[in-house]
């Protein structure tokens, strides 16, 4: 089985945690371990292990998540986005084989799949900030100035439609 595989089915025992007790979760594992066709010995021990190392590093783990999503804290990520991060984060801070860049494409394509519209933007962008030791501060700012705000203007004609040229637009 390819590492990408073996990544998905993490990324699921994982997701499967945040509905499950921790007394369910071993039985759990077991049952969509089973589950998997033609599943060799040694890729479901290092499926295992490296679910178990993800769990026990967890704490760590939604720290880094915290530090570097502003904003965003763990406890109102989308649980896909969140899911996909937390072993993301692992990767790069735990396993020295994982280069960070795979780490990150792993996770952007595991979110992408499973999550919604921006997910894979979302987990592209907070690995990111993780991976290059940036955070999102007010550094740089000049004192006394407001953040900028990107805020949409909405232009209407009278009739409600597209404003033709050279006529005058209302602001909404």
């Amino acid at each position: 089985m390819r590492r990408r595989e073996q990544r998905e089915h993490i990324f699921k025992l994982l997701f499967m945690t945040q509905f499950n007790s921790g007394e369910e979760m071993p039985g759990q594992v077991s049952l969509y371990l089973e589950g998997i066709e033609e599943l060799e010995e040694k890729d479901q021990e290092y499926m295992k292990e490296k679910y178990n190392c993800v769990l026990e590093h967890l704490d760590e783990i939604d720290g880094v998540l915290n530090e570097y999503s502003r904003g965003w804290k763990t406890s109102r990520m989308n649980r896909v986005d969140l899911t996909a991060l937390r072993l993301a984060v692992y990767e790069m801070k735990y396993e020295s084989d994982v280069p960070v860049s795979v780490a990150i494409n792993e996770a952007v394509e595991i979110a992408k799949c499973f999550g919604g519209e921006t997910s894979g933007s979302f987990v592209n962008g907070v690995l990111g900030k993780i991976a290059s030791g940036k955070k999102d501060s007010d550094e740089g700012r000049k004192p006394g100035r407001r953040p900028a705000h990107k805020a949409k203007i909405i232009i209407k004609s009278k009739s409600g439609g597209r404003p033709e040229a050279g006529a005058e637009a209302e602001t909404k």
